[in-house]
């Protein structure tokens, strides 16, 4: 039984299947006006899991993301360039392949874009505008009509007659209601248009991705999702125009899902983080990132905290997933090693008698642990996608992996009492975690791996004795001893900041 979290209904709904056996989802893609950032990366590594997590459990999965190639930051961009909107968008959308392909996130079945599918939404515009849901002005701008549908508001919880126009709401006194969203937009001078029963123009934001999922997934379909950020306007207003469109307000998409924030920049995050954001214009790009740490390291810090939950960005917690995944690693190298000794034949073979062999293998007991380990890992995939839980059940497992290894290692494991079979599939069991999580995907070399772990630990504990040092220094007010070793910590690279919580350090 599997159990997701509905942001429609605010709470965990049993899934069940529109098809038996079948999974469809529509998640809301980059608009590529710039290099995709840590923030765009989130869902898309979020939805890759949940879709490896169905396809291994057996359903057939249809999964679509779009492009926005077409909107106002991209033809100003394109504009303060001297280039045209179309080489803005696919110069941007190769990089986000490219730092997608970096993180294991599997390419959709269809990434269909907005100047792709122009027909489409002309004529889901015209659907609204035939049905008394749309309004057109006399300039060409097409509007939707908030206050045509009674339950505008049902995903966000919001209630029209609360809303105003502010901040997030361009004020217009065309509109009939200041929640009104446009459609389609009259050309300007300098922009690209296409020809309408309205006149030359292009699609308003929302009515794309509707259009969109309607066209690939049909009118009822089982996921939606993105950024919690979208859920308004850009979801509340598919839903309506949607909904309208079809004429049943139990039509398209039937679970929502949305991850959390990522945040940075905070009282917690180092000087180095909030210098590296400004330079980024608000974030870190995923290239940026990859370019000191492998993708996989990046993937698994992005899986090691739920979904739903805030994330906070920084450099310590990047470095603390690089030695997580180094002892995940080690484990799948260790595992590799007696593989290959099994396959040229220097243990022994199956006897035939499973229970006489685990009881004479001492890989026995490593085996039916990892076998429960199985069990609780695709439990907390099943509770509404928990990654952070199930990477500790793969943790587990590699600890009682190396703890096995180091036996044998050591000779208290003679390679003529191992059964080939058992460790064979304690290696299955955690190459199947692995690949709902996404990791192993890459080579690494297993001496690097070592060493990084190795390294970050060793590190780790040095600092730890120098910054005890200084403290002891400080608190009897030998403050020259105390500015020395924070000033040659300096001059090595590492910065040291005293809180009230005490001194922490970070890479400068």
């Amino acid at each position: 039984m599997i159990k997701v979290f509905n942001t429609m209904s605010r709470s965990k709904e049993i899934f069940k299947p529109l098809k038996k056996g079948e999974v469809s989802i529509y998640c809301c893609g980059v608009t590529p006006y710039n290099a995709p950032h840590i923030g765009n990366a989130r869902p898309f590594v979020t939805w890759d899991v949940i879709r490896r997590f169905f396809t291994k459990s057996g359903y057939k999965v249809r999964y679509i993301q779009n492009f926005t190639d077409v909107d106002d930051k991209i033809i100003k961009t394109a504009n303060e360039q001297g280039v045209t909107w179309k080489d803005i968008a696919e110069k941007n959308i190769a990089a986000y392949f490219k730092s997608m392909d970096a993180l294991n996130v599997r390419h959709a079945d269809i990434y269909p874009k907005v100047s792709e599918t122009m027909d489409d939404i002309i004529k889901m515009i015209q659907t609204l505008v035939d049905k008394g849901f749309a309004y057109v002005l006399d300039n060409g701008d097409v509007f939707y009509s908030v206050e045509k549908i009674p339950s505008y508001g049902k995903l966000s919880g919001r209630k029209l007659s609360d809303m105003m126009a502010g901040a997030r709401v361009e004020v217009d006194e065309r509109k009939h209601h200041p929640m009104d969203f446009a459609l389609w937009k009259a050309a300007k001078p300098g922009e690209p248009f296409w020809e309408s029963p309205w006149g030359k123009g292009r699609p308003g934001w929302h009515i794309e991705c509707s259009a969109m999922s309607l066209k690939y997934l049909g009118e009822k379909f089982d996921f939606h999702g993105g950024g919690s950020d979208l859920i308004f306007p850009h979801h509340e207003n598919e839903i309506a125009q949607s909904q309208a469109a079809i004429g049943d307000e139990n039509s398209f998409a039937q679970y929502w899902i949305h991850n959390g924030f990522i945040t940075i920049g905070n009282e917690k995050a180092s000087k180095s983080d909030k210098k590296m954001v400004k330079s980024t214009k608000g974030f870190f790009t995923v290239e940026e990132i990859l370019a000191k740490y492998p993708g996989e390291v990046v993937r698994l810090f992005l899986l090691q905290t739920h979904y739903r939950n805030p994330l906070e960005f920084s450099e310590e917690r990047i470095i603390e997933a690089q030695e997580f995944f180094g002892k995940l690693a080690k484990a799948y190298w260790q595992l590799d090693e007696l593989a290959r000794k099994i396959h040229a034949g220097e243990f022994i073979k199956d006897t035939g008698e499973k229970n006489f062999a685990i009881t004479i293998s001492p890989a026995g007991g490593l085996v039916d642990l990892g076998e429960r380990l199985l069990s609780n890992f695709y439990a907390a995939m099943s509770d509404d996608f928990n990654t952070a839980l199930a990477i500790t059940y793969m943790f587990e497992l590699a600890k009682e992996v190396g703890s096995y290894y180091g036996d044998f290692k050591a000779g208290k494991i003679l390679p003529v009492t191992i059964d080939g079979d058992i460790i064979l599939r304690v290696r299955d069991i955690y190459m199947e975690m692995a690949e709902i999580i996404g990791i192993f995907e890459q080579p690494v070399p297993v001496e690097k791996v070592e060493e990084k772990a190795d390294e970050s630990e060793l590190v780790g504990r040095l600092m730890k004795i120098i910054l005890d040092i200084r403290q002891d220094a400080r608190a009897t007010k030998n403050w020259a001893v105390a500015d020395k070793i924070r000033d040659e910590l300096k001059a090595a690279g590492i910065v040291v900041d005293d809180t009230p919580q005490g001194a922490v350090w970070h890479r400068q």
